[in-house]
């Protein structure tokens, strides 16, 4: 089965500003139907590059093509923007009812009333505000308006929805309740997203691809499993959410198994690197266990730690453990999975995890990877 075909190709963006390049990204492909997530601290250059793609920033320099067409001289502006649909961090709805405002993206399109009504109550059911239609804008939530404001981009039926950080500052459920609609929306719809977010849990929970942006650049995009587990470098193995990140020294390899020496200690991992290499060492806390250590339990054993219990954060459902075996390293354990005896401050314990849950990053400095099924070279 073939790829889907691609609806943005872009090439050789760059945005400067004030002397200084802001942004800068060599090649760009989202595919059609794709939910493309754009993640990274706030300065990275995310919305940036989202309101070049969006046409409402000229770039200083490339091109953009959408859907085989160069915006700008094949595809002319206002006809590419009439195909977006944008949302916005703050919703900005206009001075009348929810009805209107939903309805007022298809008015521009001068769409005819009795076409207008059937998609407008449509799309009002789709997100749960039918029975605000009658509403003022100005009398709404901040949840509310956030659906009006989302519901609004998908009464138009765009080729490409575009969102900035549309769940900021909501309260957890509210915010929740939300993102469930939209995905529900999404899957329905297949609508070609792109979705910019410095939050990495709706990245992991919502998109097919994820890119991770720092300094204005792409550092790395892929499926969230691939990026999760292999992050390129230590910037994008701490954003997604990797503690564990330690140093250390490869003193053997042996079939796709190398040793190291960590603080000490001896580390396990999957990889081929040279003895002598300096590396990190990326271990998600997920995947670091605990139990009440035995007598039989030694240090000889792999990837298995004698440790004392040194902090416990309650983290809801789980708590984060943090360990030190030699070296620091953090864990997660449900409320369910291990003896409250066992879990106190200044117990001993046993910590351990896999060989495959290590991930093994060079010290030197990493370039661009794309592990995804589009490649975006």
């Amino acid at each position: 089965m073939s790829n889907p075909s691609p609806v943005f190709d872009a090439k050789d963006l760059q945005v400067i500003r004030g002397g200084a390049l802001i942004l800068n990204v060599p090649a760009l492909t989202v595919a059609e139907g794709e939910r493309f997530f754009i993640i990274g601290p706030n300065g990275a250059g995310k919305s940036t590059l989202l309101q070049v793609l969006s046409a409402l920033v000229r770039p200083s320099r490339g091109e953009i093509f959408f859907k085989g067409r160069k915006i700008g001289s094949d595809l002319p502006v206002l006809e590419y923007r009439r195909r977006l649909a944008m949302v916005l961090q703050e919703p900005l709805l206009f001075n009348t009812t929810v009805y209107n405002n939903v309805a007022s993206g298809l008015k521009i399109r001068s769409m005819k009333r009795d076409q207008i009504g059937p998609i407008v109550a449509k799309t009002l059911e789709r997100f749960k505000i039918f029975h605000l239609k009658d509403r003022s804008a100005r009398t709404l939530s901040g949840g509310e308006a956030r659906r009006v404001s989302i519901a609004r981009a998908f009464a138009t039926d765009p080729d490409v929805l575009l969102l900035d950080e549309p769940f900021s500052a909501l309260d957890p459920i509210i915010r929740e309740t939300l993102i469930e609609d939209l995905d529900h929306v999404l899957r329905e719809t297949r609508i070609t997203t792109i979705f910019v977010t410095h939050d990495r849990t709706e990245a992991f929970r919502l998109a097919d691809r994820i890119g991770i942006m720092k300094g204005g650049e792409i550092l790395q995009t892929g499926p969230p499993e691939e990026v999760m587990n292999n992050p390129v470098n230590e910037f994008a193995a701490s954003f997604i959410g990797i503690e564990n990140i330690l140093e250390g020294e490869v003193t053997s390899r042996c079939q796709g198994t190398i040793v190291a020496s960590v603080s000490g200690q001896r580390i396990e991992a999957t990889g081929d690197m040279e003895p002598g290499i300096q590396a990190l060492f990326c271990i998600r806390p997920d995947q670091v266990s605990i139990s009440e250590i035995a007598s039989s339990d030694g240090p000889g054993d792999i990837n298995r730690f004698p440790a004392t219990i040194e902090k416990i954060t309650p983290m809801g459902f789980y708590r984060r453990v943090q360990l030190n075996c030699g070296f620091r390293l953090a864990a997660y354990a449900a409320n369910h999975s291990i003896s409250p005896s066992c879990i106190q401050e200044g117990s001993r314990v046993l910590a351990f995890f896999e060989i495959s849950a290590v991930h093994v990053l060079p010290r030197e400095k990493q370039r661009f990877s794309d592990n995804s099924s589009y490649p975006s070279s």
